[in-house]
Parts: structure tokens; sequence; C-alpha cells
């Protein structure tokens, strides 16, 4: 594999490679493969101290409102902490495509949760199916304390059936739009009567609840239960066509290519086996397409960590990760709606797209971005003033440029874009940097950093 092959698949498993790790990756594809899926073999969990939580009666919580208001003010502090340490767990992960394979579900498998130790749990969840058995794990989120709260799993009684889990299972989870009744959706709302969660999120299966009665499903007859449903549900070669489809626009490129996607459908509907099925994607030469490469816009999370990849870089106030988040128009664990994030052209408006080609400048150059041409120093002026408004800069940071540096060594600074920039530059921008100086490595990766192109990967 040639280095722009290298750099697109490490982008699509994870969140781009620095030069000097490419230099210890095996030239082999198939080797290169097999090495990314064997070291997300284990799962690294994400583990805040949710201490506080133990010894809680809920009963309590109802009857005295003071214990009630401070519970919940830590809940929403640990809130925040989780959310870092997701971000730090995408910045450093001890398994890189396991954790990119659950940023691809937490949207798919939209929840959210103000209770940390479900959010946490459910996060989790997505963490240790992200490359299993697909079938476990719709049977798995289907039992989430977290899931069952946002979609009214609770509430599903016999007699008095909710079918909000049952749409979205269909809808969202497994088939896609207009591939079933509201017959279908009202029955199989019946057979996940009963299923219910206690206080600290273990699932709890309340069989006075539960509807034990006849029902009728995609034609089958029987007393069936929620995971009956969903064996039902993946015999219908639809399912493994709708996530093949969706993983393809994710991974691959938002334009889908129905000859691909078949050939994805083909592999996956074998054994609902996700490990086989994303093998099969980074093994095949279309994968490796020229059209495919840089062909995706960056969700605010991938350019937030990818530019983080890049340059390492602390925050002195964590708060500031929220802000940003909210200001890119994606905040990890508060997904939009029950659909999650769009993606693709809808990351990209008016106002992300100037708060994206800011923000490289403002996390690791005190607001500048270099104007340097060959020979040209008066950018002197400009970098005085903003040394002496530090504080007054909305963010602030401490970037790692010895690091940088280090991990940057074997490339020459003029040779720089063909590391930064994973798509093709275009005339007018390449003329641009043509006519940059190229004396300083960390001015010329800034400058790049705040291009249109750097938006794609």
């Amino acid at each position: 594999m040639n280095q722009k092959e290298l750099q697109h698949l490490y982008w699509r498993a994870g969140f781009g490679i620095q030069p000097v790790k490419l230099l210890s990756v095996p030239k082999g594809r198939k080797q290169i493969v097999d090495t990314l899926f064997a070291n997300s073999k284990s799962v690294s969990p994400l583990d805040i101290d949710i201490s506080y939580f133990k010894g809680v009666d809920p009963l309590d919580l109802k009857k005295f409102p003071s214990l009630a208001k401070e519970f919940n003010e830590k809940s929403r502090e640990k809130m925040l902490e989780l959310n870092y340490a997701w971000i730090e767990q995408l910045v450093h992960p001890k398994e890189l495509l396991r954790e990119r394979m659950t940023m691809f579900w937490a949207n798919h498998f939209v929840c959210r949760d103000q209770n940390p130790v479900h959010a946490q749990q459910y996060n989790n969840t997505l963490r240790k199916f992200a490359l299993g058995d697909f079938r476990a794990f719709v049977k798995a989120i289907s039992k989430e304390a977290s899931m069952l709260k946002y979609l009214n799993g609770k509430q599903n009684r016999k007699g008095k059936p909710n079918e909000n889990f049952a749409r979205e299972l269909m809808e969202l989870f497994t088939l896609g739009e207009g591939q079933y009744s509201e017959t279908d959706i009202k029955e199989s709302a019946r057979a996940f009567t009963g299923y219910n969660n206690n206080f600290q999120g273990d699932f709890k299966f309340r069989k006075f609840q539960h509807d034990y009665g006849s029902k009728t499903f995609f034609g089958h007859i029987g007393k069936f239960d929620g995971d009956d449903i969903i064996d039902i549900i993946l015999e219908n070669r639809q399912c493994a066509q709708f996530i093949s489809d969706k993983i393809y626009r994710y991974f691959v490129n938002p334009v889908p290519n129905k000859t691909h996607i078949e050939a994805m459908t083909e592999v996956f509907y074998k054994d609902y086996n996700i490990e086989n099925l994303m093998r099969f994607i980074f093994i095949s030469d279309w994968f490796y397409d020229e059209v495919n490469m840089g062909a995706k816009i960056k969700s605010p999370i991938e350019f937030l960590v990818g530019m983080a990849n890049t340059i390492p870089v602390e925050f002195e106030r964590k708060k500031d990760l929220i802000k940003i988040q909210k200001l890119l128009g994606q905040t990890l664990l508060d997904p939009p709606n029950v659909a999650g994030w769009k993606g693709d052209k809808a990351w990209i408006d008016a106002n992300t797209i100037m708060i994206r080609l800011k923000l490289p400048s403002l996390l690791f150059n005190n607001a500048i971005i270099s104007l340097k041409r060959h020979g040209d120093f008066n950018d002197s002026f400009r970098e005085k003033y903003f040394k002496r408004n530090k504080d007054k800069l909305p963010f602030k940071t401490l970037p790692n440029w010895e690091a940088f540096l280090d991990n940057f060594k074997p490339v020459e600074t003029e040779d720089l874009s063909e590391y930064i920039i994973q798509g093709n530059i275009n005339k007018g921008t390449a003329e641009y940097l043509a006519s940059l100086s190229k004396k300083s490595k960390k001015d010329y990766c800034v400058q790049l950093m705040s291009l249109p192109e750097y938006q794609m990967c």
C-alpha cells in the first residue's frame, strides 16, 4: 500500500495517522488490516468515578427535594466528565478501530440519557458489540436502561403497549422506512412488553407486565418475545442491506454505490458478523478508489479529534471542549433526536465553516493564521498584539509542538500538505500555498488546517 492509501485507511478506521507511525506499519494490505483488527480485539470501557450513585435510595430522592437537587447537580457534572472521557479515549485510543466503530454505532442506535451511570453503561455496550455479532447487539440494545427510558420501553405493558421502540427498531435500527406495516409495529410492541430496569440500570423482565398472547409479525405466528421479533427481522435480507448501505455511506463514500453495497450485503447477511463486514470493506480494491479519497466532510468530532491527533493539545478549561462541540454542531452524548445527526453536507453551513476555518489558529497559534510569504515578516505586529491579549481569547490551550515536530520529523515542511490534506487541492489553493513561506513547519501546519480542503477526509 502506498502512503495515500494508508492515510485513507487510517482516516476511515480511525482519525488519521502520524508520519512517524507510518514507518512501522506493515506493507501488505491484508497484514495491515489484520493488525488493525488484532489491535481492537480487547475492550477498554469508559470508566468515570460514579461512586456518588452507590447507596442512593430512589425513594429518598422523591421524599427529599434538597437531596434530589444535589443528586441532579452531581449527575450534570458527571455527564460533562463522561463527555471529556470519551473525547480523551478518541484522541488516545487503545483500540483504534473499536473506538471508531463505537462512534458510528452511537449515531445508529441513537440514545440520550442524563443519568451518567446509565449513559456510561450504554456507551460501553456500544463499544463491547462494536465489532461483534449484530444480532446479539440489537438484543442487548433493546434491554439497555437508557434505551428503555428514551423510547418509552418502561411504559410498554400488557394491555397498553407503547409502540415507540418497536417503530424505531425497524425504521432506524434494522430495516429502514417503509419496510413494515402498522400491524407489524403493533404486534411487535406487544412482544417487548415487560421490559424494564432497576435504579442501577440492570435489565429486569416484569413477567406480569408481559403479553404472552399469540402475535402475528411479518407472516409469522407465535407467542413471541422481543428476542424472537429481532430474530424474525434479521431473517429479512433487507436488514443486511440497510446496515451495509449505512456503513458504506459512513466509512466509504456518502454517495452510495449499489454494486459495492450489494457485495457488502452478501457478506453481512451470512452471519451478521460486523468484523467480517468491515474486514471485507478494508480489503476491497474499490475502498481505495480515488473517488473515495477525501470524499467525506469531517464530522465536528472527526475534525476536532483529527487536529488533536496531529498536534497534541490540552485545554486549560475542560468546559471549552463542550463549547467547541456546540459551536460546531455535534455534542457527544447529546444527539438532536432519535434519528441522530444527518452528517455529510449538513455539517457545514455559513456559520460552522467560518468556525472551522478559524479554529486551528485559535487552538494552536493564539488566533494567528500566518500570512507570511517568501521573505515576508509582516506578521510580527499581529503576533505581539495577540500575545498581549491572550487572556481575551475564547479558548486557552497548551499545544504540544515538540510532540508534533517529533511525529512529523520524517516529513519535509514543503511536503506537509501530502499528510495533512486528504483530498485534492484546487488550483487556486495550490498557488496560494506555493507562495507561503515554508520556514516554519508549525506555521505551515496551521495554515493547512485552516483551508477548506482540510474539512474533507
